[in-house]
């Protein structure tokens, strides 16, 4: 276990991994874009408005997925003591809170021409942008204290009051009359949205998914090439 949590041993595995994830990502991204802007066909409401959902919907998912496993793998950290978990958790971060900044805009964008505003304080759209301030408090957390032990249990409290936000945002079309539709997307039972409109949306959720994962490789790069600087041989 401690040889594995060698910054070189885990340097010499992660360094090589950016430049395939971005060739995936190049390659996802461009299939991603084809099926939406070319091969799916137009909303019979919202005409070739809607194809900012393949956007706007996988970059909302990601940044909850994201700020999910933040709250996983800084957890999991405090509770085994363990500092590569929250150097994890760190790393993770930045991309979170990027798809959750794009997620308000894109909604933005998408709601002039679908509601008549470019904001309203709905439910979803308030929680989503609650949950950007919980990103920013958690990037902020790091850099303003310089005590390590500290900053790991304020980081660690952040994200377990921001998780609760989490399952607020996803039921909110469900709990309170909304501007937003309820889930078109069911893995419980049949979803009603067409495979022709689907399909785009996965491809380009996993190209945006690789887009994280590339930076998530970078930070977390980077992080481990500050501990290999001040001679550390383990996390």
């Amino acid at each position: 276990m401690i040889k594995f949590l060698n910054p070189n041993k885990i340097f010499s595995i992660t360094s090589k991994a950016p430049k395939y994830v971005m060739v995936l990502f190049i390659i996802v991204l461009s299939i991603g874009l084809l099926e939406a802007l070319v091969f799916s066909p137009e909303d019979y409401k919202q005409s070739d408005a809607v194809r900012i959902m393949y956007v706007h919907v996988p970059a909302a998912w990601i940044s909850l997925g994201i700020f999910s496993s933040i709250t996983f793998f800084s957890l999991i950290g405090f509770i085994f003591k363990n500092k590569n978990f929250f150097l994890i958790a760190k790393s993770l971060a930045p991309s979170g809170l990027i798809f959750n900044i794009i997620a308000l805009v894109t909604g933005s964008i998408w709601g002039k021409p679908t509601w008549g505003t470019w904001w309203a304080w709905d439910a979803r759209i308030t929680s989503m942008l609650i949950l950007a301030l919980f990103y920013l408090m958690y990037l902020v957390a790091w850099r303003i204290y310089e005590d390590k032990e500290y900053v790991l249990k304020i980081t660690t409290i952040i994200t377990i009051l921001g998780i609760i936000n989490v399952p607020i945002i996803k039921y909110s079309v469900d709990w309170w009359n909304t501007l937003h539709q309820p889930a078109s997307i069911n893995l419980l039972s049949k979803s009603s949205i067409h495979s022709s409109m689907l399909l785009p949306l996965l491809i380009m959720t996993a190209a945006f998914t690789l887009f994280s994962l590339l930076i998530f490789l970078m930070k977390y790069n980077t992080e481990l090439i500050k501990i290999k600087n001040k001679g550390l041989d383990r996390l």
